[in-house]
């Protein structure tokens, strides 16, 4: 067995430790920890913001809740593109209230529900606007 002194395990720790940030980052390592931020130039639905609650099963419902306004707003003005350009997330708190289901102030959405409704208006947006 090799022993070596602590002056020799200092030095190979201050060798070491660039050698494995660099392989490290050089190989997408600790760059691709990093929570990627959303591409805003493809339509997609926002994600609510954490502060708005914090229960991620309202957020979701939240999130359906702003796809169904957005769709059937789209489809009533027959407006092709993005439908969720502008949105305010105030708003579809206020308007949620007509989609609570249960007194549950944890579970007051049916969310599952909330989907299949925003799934029925987004295919009957893609058909009107051929996206």
């Amino acid at each position: 067995m090799i022993r070596l002194a602590p002056i020799s395990l200092t030095a190979l720790a201050l060798v070491c430790i660039p050698l494995t940030l660099n392989a490290q980052t050089s190989q997408g390592g600790f760059e691709t920890m990093a929570q990627p931020t959303e591409d805003q130039t493809e339509c997609k639905v926002p994600r609510p913001p954490k502060d708005l609650d914090s229960f991620a099963y309202v957020r979701n419902g939240y999130r359906e809740i702003l796809r169904i306004n957005a769709y059937k707003t789209a489809i009533q003005s027959e407006a092709c593109g993005c439908p969720f350009k502008e949105f305010d997330w105030s708003h579809v708190v206020r308007i949620s209230e007509q989609y609570v289901t249960s007194e549950n102030p944890k579970l007051p959405f049916d969310v599952i529900e909330l989907r299949s409704r925003a799934d029925g208006l987004e295919a009957e947006f893609l058909g009107i606007c051929g996206n």
